[in-house]
């Protein structure tokens, strides 16, 4: 059930919409350009979310009815999701419960001045949906740009543009996504967005998870001192539907942020900061009783995720109870994108991570049953399956482990210890390496019908990797096959082993014992941030690697750090001297 709206005091009601004003007015002229050039052609959005041109004397005399930017989300062949958020009147702010019901005129173009119409309507928002609007545009044609806009009270949105999916049976030459994950706000400027908005290149963006964090100034900043780049609205932790609303709200008035939602459509999941940190299908890490009714508090973030992101939850785009997002989306014979949810039905972390065989047990699974089903039906279709299968992939599912026996070793072993876990000792048991018995059907699923071109694609761990997947890793490369490949993207902004130690000449050190003890491992960069491109053809799929400055540089820029691909039919990864497209 959709849980009522949770009532606010007068405090928590009032935004703090004008110092966060304030704050991005200072931002540097590169990204408000950046972010204005999105809207060419229709009304502009500078840094501040404020409209430009024939209204902006008026809206300025009002308020910005369209502060938080415009998205679209999970291109069909004939189909695209649009959303924006409206603020009728002043007192009508993120979660505040206020405003009245508003009309919302729409309209989708094939040309940036709307000249040719393609698609129009109206839809009626209200407080009981934070006057968020999102809708399923149908009618489209395959493989086609598309531009779209917003009505209200006198002004009009930024331009969005977006762009359909091909047809099923279609064969496009490539398919190219920005890849990205772990933004937090006050960690850092989003730069790998406004350097991922700049470019002219992609077919749509992946985001993995944590889009947004749930923690209160203070308590998970930058570096060791945990300092705020920008301090989180509300200012507490995110435990209320009010407060999920708030948070979203402030990070959608990022203009960088803003400035990527425009440019493409997203293709998202969440991992576990959406709700609150290592949740799990009853409870999390960072949730306690004073914070009243876990699931309560679950069901309000999933609310407020479908009601702030475009994406189509239990299959649609009507608001419902935020339950299924798990999802399929096909690119014609080259490609489809499977993508998870593994925080909604997963079991329990286990207590004791280095020396614990509880992560062997077939009980406990990190997708639940269905969704397990699910994915190995998409990884096998049948005779009309697309060449490359793409599982979007919240958390690793490569094993990371010290200590490995060969597999016919360790059920002997476990007979009379019942300590080993199967696959060595794993240093992160958040991820499939404290589910090995779900990882290790996944695998035997894709090695029992010879499935091919599989390839992970994840994001969480604030670093970037480049796997194989081996059946038997003690075994790996001298016995054994890969069942396929994980390209793992690096954080936006989310401290990474570098920014937690303080101590740079300490990562060289964990990088190569990790690669040391996990031959199937080819890449790994603990140091960086920054954003991916994943590049699909029909001979090989390569993932790119571009690092940003600081962090709290505004106008930082990206360099190439590195690039692997892997070759059709060859579940194995390799390295590439050059990236792929323009950049």
């Amino acid at each position: 059930m959709t849980p009522p709206l949770t009532p606010t005091t007068a405090a928590d009601a009032a935004s703090p919409a004008d110092a966060e004003r304030a704050r991005l007015a200072a931002l540097g002229r590169r990204t408000v350009l950046a972010a204005s050039a999105v809207g060419a052609g229709g009304a502009a959005v500078t840094g501040a979310g404020v409209l430009a041109g024939p209204h902006a004397v008026a809206a300025k005399a009002r308020h910005d009815v369209f502060a938080h930017g415009v998205a679209s989300g999970d291109p069909l062949p004939r189909a695209v999701l649009i959303w924006t958020r409206v603020t009728p009147t002043r007192a009508a702010t993120p979660g505040s419960g206020k405003g009245p019901r508003v009309g919302v005129r729409w309209e989708v173009a094939t040309d940036r001045r709307f000249r040719n119409v393609v698609r129009r309507g109206r839809f009626v928002t209200s407080a009981a949906r934070d006057h968020t609007v999102k809708l399923d545009v149908t009618g489209l044609q395959p493989e086609t740009v598309y531009h779209y806009r917003f009505t209200a009270r006198g002004q009009r949105s930024p331009v969005g543009t977006t762009r359909t999916a091909p047809a099923k049976r279609a064969t496009p030459d490539n398919l190219r996504f920005g890849v990205v994950s772990c933004a937090n706000l006050q960690a850092g400027w989003f730069s790998a967005y406004r350097l991922l908005a700049e470019r002219d290149d992609l077919h749509a963006v992946l985001h993995l998870g944590d889009y947004l964090y749930e923690y209160a100034p203070g308590q998970y900043g930058m570096g060791q001192d945990n300092v705020d780049i920008r301090p989180h609205d509300p200012a507490r932790e995110m435990v209320s539907l009010s407060d999920y609303r708030r948070r979203h709200a402030q990070y959608k008035t990022d203009p960088d942020l803003q400035a990527l939602h425009a440019r493409y459509a997203w293709i998202v999941t969440w991992d576990d900061h959406e709700v609150t940190n290592d949740q799990w299908r009853k409870n999390a890490e960072n949730h306690d009783d004073s914070e009243g009714d876990y699931l309560k508090r679950r069901a309000r973030a999933h609310r407020a995720y479908d009601e702030w992101m475009p994406v189509r939850m239990d299959g649609t785009a009507s608001l419902g109870d935020g339950a299924r997002l798990y999802r399929r989306l096909r690119f014609g014979d080259l490609a489809e994108v499977s993508m998870l949810d593994l925080r909604t039905y997963r079991s329990q972390q286990v207590a004791t991570p280095l020396v614990d065989a509880e992560v062997n047990d077939p009980a406990r699974s990190i997708t639940g049953n269905r969704q397990m089903e699910w994915l190995k039906d998409s990884l096998t279709r049948g005779n009309h399956a697309p060449q490359w299968k793409v599982v979007g992939n919240p958390v690793m599912i490569a094993p990371v482990t010290f200590a490995d026996l060969p597999n016919e070793l360790v059920d002997p072993v476990n007979d009379v210890t019942g300590l080993l876990p199967q696959d060595g000792s794993p240093y992160n048991v958040d991820q499939w390496d404290g589910y090995t018995a779900d990882r290790r059907e996944v695998f035997r699923h894709i090695d029992d019908h010879q499935v091919k071109d599989v390839v992970f694609v994840t994001g969480d761990i604030h670093s970037g990797w480049a796997c194989d997947l081996p059946m038997d890793t003690s075994l790996y490369p001298l016995l054994g096959d890969s069942v396929g490949v994980e390209f793992v993207c690096s954080s936006v902004t989310s401290n990474n082993l570098k920014d937690i130690t303080g101590q740079p000449a300490l990562t060289p050190l964990v990088e190569t014992a990790i690669k040391a003890n996990n031959r199937h491992i080819k890449y790994l960069n603990f140091d960086d941030h920054g954003f991916s491109v994943l590049d699909i053809t029909a001979e090989r799929t390569q993932m790119d690697w571009y690092v940003i400055g600081a962090r709290d540089d505004q106008q930082t820029t990206a360099t190439h750090d590195a690039s692997f691909r892997t070759l059709a039919g060859t579940g194995t990864v390799q390295r590439v001297s050059t990236p792929v497209g323009d950049r």
